[in-house]
C-alpha cells in the first residue's frame, strides 16, 4: 500500500460544499484548516466561523457530534495562505465559477508543500482547463475530485484526471478517499458533469420531457419513479428539492454551455424546464427554502402548479397496477410497462428507456467501463440498479431491440441510434456489458477487470455490479452450520463468524440459542469469534412476535424464560473464553443494541445507529441493557475522585429513557453504547476485515474475559432523585402517566432496587429487575397497545 500519508488537508471555500467536507474530515479525525475571504468586518476569520457554527445546526448532520465542530481549524486568505505548507492535500471547494477558480489558484500555487495534492471539488467544470492555471511543477499533482450532497452520506466521490495528472497521484488519492474518508470511488472521464450528474441530469430532463407528454403530476411521478422503482425514496422531483433547485439549474446549465447537438444528440432536451425556470424566477430553490416543486403548509403538502402559478393540494398516488407490474421479474416488468394503456405505465417505460438510450451512447464519451456508470448511479443517485444492469437482467437483446424500435419510430427523446456494439460482437454474445472477466469500455473494445488497489483488499465483499459473479458473503467462506438464523462460517480456519439472517436480524430465541452454541464452538475451535452480517442491519431487537405464542399459551411465564435465556446469551457473550467481537454496521437497536455492549469488542462503521428503544414499544430493556448502564456507571465512578454515583447514571438512564439512538458511531460513544477502546471504521466494505483483524490481535495477544465482580448501585434513593425528576416531567404535561410508569421501572432497575446506596450487587441480580419489569409491562394494556401498534404499522403509539 502507498505510504502518501494525509496528516493536514486544507479546504478552500466555507460554502455549503467546503464547509460540509470539512465537517466529514472531522468526523474520520483528519485535521482540517478552513479557509475564506478575510471578512471585512469583525474578526478576519468571521466568514468561517459563521460557517462552522452553521454546521451545528444542519439537518442532515453534517457532523457526528455536533462540539466536534470546534475541531476545523478557521482560516483566510490575507493571513493564513503559508499554512498550506502543512498540508498533505489541499481541496478547493469554491463556487463553480472558472474565473474564480483560476485566480485562487495562481494565488495559492507558491504555498502548496512539494508532495502534496490539489483537487478541485467541482460538479462539471474541465478539470483540464483549470489546470492551465496551476504552474507546471504543480500540474501533475492536480485533479478533479467530485463529492455529493451532503457528503457526510453521499458515498459517490468521482475523481478526475488531467493528461498531466499523475497515476500514482490518483492512486493515492484514491486509497486515501477509499480507506480514511469511507467513500466508493468513481474514475471519471473530463467531461460536462462527469458520470453521474451527466447521466442523472440528463435523466431528470428527461423526466420532466415525458411528465409533460404524459400530463401526470409531481406527487405521481415522486410514487412511480421512488423506491416501487428501486430508487431513492425521495423520487424525482422531491430529490430536486433536496438537492436545490438553484443547484440543478448550475449542472443543467454546465450541459447548456459545454455540449451542442454535435457533442450531445440529446442536446435539445437540455433546455430549462418552464416549471424550473418559474420557481427559480419566484426565488423557490426547494428545501433550503422550504418551498421547490413541494412545500409545506402546516401539515398539508402542497405541490407548484405551472398552469395555475401556484401551489395547490398534492399527496395523489400512483394507480396500485403500476406497483404490481414493478414487483415482477426484470423482463416481464419492462414488457409490461412497454404494452401498458396507461399513461402511467406508458411513463414509465419511456423513462427507464431514455436512461438506456442516452447511458448506452455516451458510455464511450465518459467513463472507462459500464461498471462505472452503474455504481455513480447507484451510489450518487441512490439507484438499486444502474442501468446497464437493469437491461442486461431483463435480457440484453430483447430490451436493445424495443429500445431501438422506439427510435425508429419516433417516439425516443433523440434519433441517435444506439452503438452498433449494443447488438454486435462481445456484448451480444455475453448477453450483456457485465462479466466474470470485467465490464464493457467502447473506447478500448474489451472488458475491462476493476481496478484492484491495495487498499481495495481491506473490502471482502465489495459491493459489484449484476453479471460480476462477485463472491456473495451469504455463500462465501466454509459453512460450520446454519441453524435458528444464524450461519456459522469461516474464511481462514482461525476465527468463527456468526452471521445472522432473520428479518432485520431480529433476535428470537432460536437466534439466542445459536449464538450461544457459537461461544461453545468458539472456545473449543476457534481463537475468536465475530458477529458480522453483509448488510444495513445489525439487529433491531428482540423479534416479540416470536415470542406472542408462547405468550398466548403459556402466560408471561412463558415470556420471562425465553427473556432470562436471552439475558444468559449476553453473560455467555460477555465471559466468553474467546474474544467476541460485535462488527456493527446500520441499525443495533434494542436487542441489537445490548448484544453488541456484550462483545468483549465493538467495530463499528461510522454510520451506525445504536440505542435501546424498547420503550417505544411500552417496554424496557431486557437482555441486559439496564444492567450494562448501571455497570458502566459504577465502573466510571470507581475510575473517578467523585463517591456519588448519580452522575455517572444519568445519561445512561435518560438515554434509555427516551430512547436516544446514536446517530453516527461517535455519537454512540458520546451515549455509552460505545467505548473508546472501540473502533470506528470510515468505508462499511472494510468492517469485516478490521473485525477479523481485531478478533486475532486481541487472541495473539492473550485476551482474557473479565472477572465477574460485583459492583455498586445508586439504590433507592438515586432512585427516589430521578423520580422526582420524571414527577415534573409528567406533572407538565412532557410525559404521558404510562411514559411515567416505564421511566419509573427504567430508574429502579439501574438504581439497584430498593437496596441502600453503595450496595454491591452482580450482573445476575440486575437482570432478575430487569425480567421483572419487562414482565410486568408486558401485561399491560397500554404496553399491549403499543406493541400491536409497532406491529401493525411500524409507528410507535403514544398512550
Amino acid at each position: 500500500m502507498s505510504r502518501f500519508q494525509v496528516k493536514k488537508v486544507a479546504v478552500l471555500g466555507a460554502g455549503v460544499m467546503g464547509a460540509q467536507i470539512a465537517a466529514h474530515l472531522v468526523n474520520v479525525r483528519v485535521p482540517v484548516l478552513l479557509f475564506d475571504l478575510a471578512a471585512k468586518e469583525g474578526p478576519k476569520n468571521g466568514i468561517v466561523t459563521r460557517a462552522i457554527d452553521n454546521l451545528k445546526k444542519q439537518k442532515p448532520a453534517p457532523l457526528g457530534v455536533a462540539e466536534d465542530a470546534a475541531l476545523i481549524e478557521p482560516a483566510n486568505y490575507d493571513d493564513d495562505l503559508a499554512r498550506l505548507a502543512e498540508c498533505d492535500l489541499v481541496i478547493e471547494a469554491i463556487a463553480e465559477r472558472m474565473d474564480w477558480k483560476l485566480d485562487l489558484y495562481k494565488k495559492i500555487a507558491p504555498h502548496v508543500a512539494p508532495h502534496a495534492i490539489l483537487a478541485s471539488n467541482t460538479s462539471g467544470l474541465s478539470i483540464t482547463k483549470l489546470s492551465e492555471a496551476v504552474p507546471e511543477a504543480l500540474r501533475h499533482r492536480f485533479c478533479g475530485i467530485h463529492f455529493f450532497n451532503p457528503p457526510r452520506y453521499m458515498f459517490l466521490v468521482e475523481l478526475i484526471a488531467t493528461p498531466s495528472t499523475g497515476a500514482p497521484v490518483l492512486d493515492d488519492l484514491e486509497t486515501f478517499v477509499t480507506r480514511v474518508l469511507g467513500k466508493g470511488v468513481v474514475r471519471a472521464k473530463d467531461t460536462p458533469n462527469f458520470i453521474a450528474n451527466r447521466v442523472g441530469i440528463a435523466g431528470m430532463l428527461a423526466t420532466i420531457k415525458e411528465v409533460e407528454k404524459y400530463g401526470l403530476t409531481p406527487d405521481v411521478v415522486d410514487d412511480l419513479t421512488g423506491k416501487k422503482l428501486g430508487r431513492a425514496s425521495s423520487g424525482t422531483f422531491r430529490t430536486a428539492d433536496v438537492v436545490g433547485l438553484d443547484t440543478m439549474a448550475h449542472v443543467i446549465r454546465t450541459l447548456q454551455d459545454n455540449l451542442d447537438e454535435k457533442s450531445d444528440p440529446f442536446y435539445p432536451n437540455f433546455a430549462t424546464p418552464p416549471v424550473l425556470a418559474k420557481l427559480l424566477e419566484l426565488k423557490h430553490l426547494g428545501q433550503k427554502t422550504k418551498a421547490g416543486f413541494f412545500k409545506k403548509a402546516g401539515r398539508d403538502i402542497l405541490r407548484f402548479d405551472l398552469k395555475a402559478g401556484d401551489y395547490v393540494p398534492a399527496g395523489a398516488k400512483a394507480d396500485e397496477v403500476y406497483a404490481r407490474m414493478l414487483k415482477k421479474p426484470a423482463a416481464e416488468r419492462l414488457k409490461l410497462l412497454r404494452n401498458s394503456e396507461g399513461a402511467q405505465g406508458r411513463f414509465l417505460w419511456a423513462i427507464l428507456r431514455d436512461s438506456f438510450h442516452y447511458a448506452a451512447v455516451h458510455l464511450g464519451d465518459i467513463a472507462e467501463s459500464a461498471r462505472d456508470v452503474d455504481l455513480a448511479m447507484r451510489w450518487g443517485f441512490g439507484m438499486k440498479q444502474g442501468p446497464f444492469e437493469l437491461w442486461q437482467e431483463a435480457g440484453w437483446l430483447d430490451v436493445a431491440r424495443m429500445v431501438q424500435e422506439d427510435i425508429d419510430k419516433g417516439e425516443a427523446l433523440s434519433k441517435a441510434p444506439l452503438p452498433q456494439w449494443v447488438f454486435e460482437g462481445p456484448v451480444a454474445q455475453a448477453g450483456g456489458v457485465h462479466t466474470p472477466e470485467g465490464s464493457w469500455s467502447p473506447s478500448l473494445n474489451r472488458f475491462v477487470p476493476q481496478r484492484r488497489l491495495p487498499v481495495h483488499a481491506r473490502q471482502l465483499f465489495p459491493e459489484s455490479v449484476l453479471g460480476a459473479n462477485a463472491a456473495e458473503a451469504g455463500k462465501a467462506g466454509t459453512t460450520i452450520s446454519d441453524e435458528g438464523d444464524v450461519r456459522l462460517w469461516t474464511l481462514d480456519g482461525d476465527v468463527l463468524i456468526a452471521s445472522i439472517h432473520s428479518k432485520m436480524h431480529a433476535i428470537s430465541p432460536d437466534v439466542a440459542e445459536a449464538l450461544a452454541a457459537a461461544v461453545d464452538l468458539a472456545e473449543k475451535e476457534y481463537q475468536a469469534l465475530v458477529i458480522w452480517s453483509p448488510d444495513e442491519v445489525f439487529s433491531v431487537g428482540a423479534d416479540l412476535q416470536a415470542m406472542l405464542p408462547a405468550f398466548v399459551v403459556a402466560g408471561v411465564d412463558a415470556i420471562e424464560g425465553a427473556e432470562q435465556e436471552l439475558q444468559n446469551t449476553m453473560l455467555r457473550i460477555r465471559y466468553a473464553g474467546v474474544p467476541v467481537v460485535a462488527a456493527v454496521r446500520g441499525m443495533a437497536l434494542g436487542g441489537g443494541c445490548e448484544l453488541a455492549v456484550h462483545a468483549s469488542r465493538r467495530v463499528a462503521a461510522m454510520e451506525s445507529y445504536i440505542g435501546l428503544v424498547e420503550v417505544g414499544v411500552g417496554l424496557v430493556p431486557g437482555a441486559g441493557g439496564l444492567t450494562y448502564i448501571a455497570r458502566r456507571a459504577a465502573e466510571n465512578a470507581a475510575a473517578s475522585t467523585g463517591t456519588d454515583l448519580l452522575p455517572f447514571l444519568t445519561e445512561g438512564f435518560t438515554a434509555a429513557a427516551m430512547a436516544k439512538v446514536g446517530t453516527s458511531a461517535l455519537e454512540s460513544k458520546k451515549l455509552g453504547y460505545l467505548l473508546d477502546s472501540d473502533i470506528v471504521v470510515p468505508h462499511k466494505d472494510e468492517l469485516l476485515h478490521v473485525a477479523l483483524n481485531e478478533a486475532r490481535a486481541m487472541a495473539e495477544a492473550g485476551w482474557r474475559a473479565p472477572l465477574r465482580r460485583p459492583f455498586r448501585v445508586a439504590g433507592r434513593s438515586g432512585a427516589a432523585t430521578i423520580k422526582g425528576q420524571l414527577v415534573n416531567m409528567r406533572d407538565g404535561g412532557f410525559i404521558s402517566a404510562h411514559d411515567f410508569h416505564i421511566a419509573s421501572l427504567i430508574a429502579h432497575v439501574v438504581c439497584g432496587g430498593d437496596v441502600d446506596a453503595g450496595t454491591l450487587v452482580s450482573e445476575e441480580y440486575l437482570m432478575a429487575l430487569e425480567r421483572k419489569a419487562f414482565c410486568s409491562l408486558i401485561v399491560h394494556p397500554k404496553t399491549q397497545e403499543r406493541i400491536m401498534g409497532m406491529l401493525s404499522t411500524g409507528k410507535p403509539v403514544r398512550n
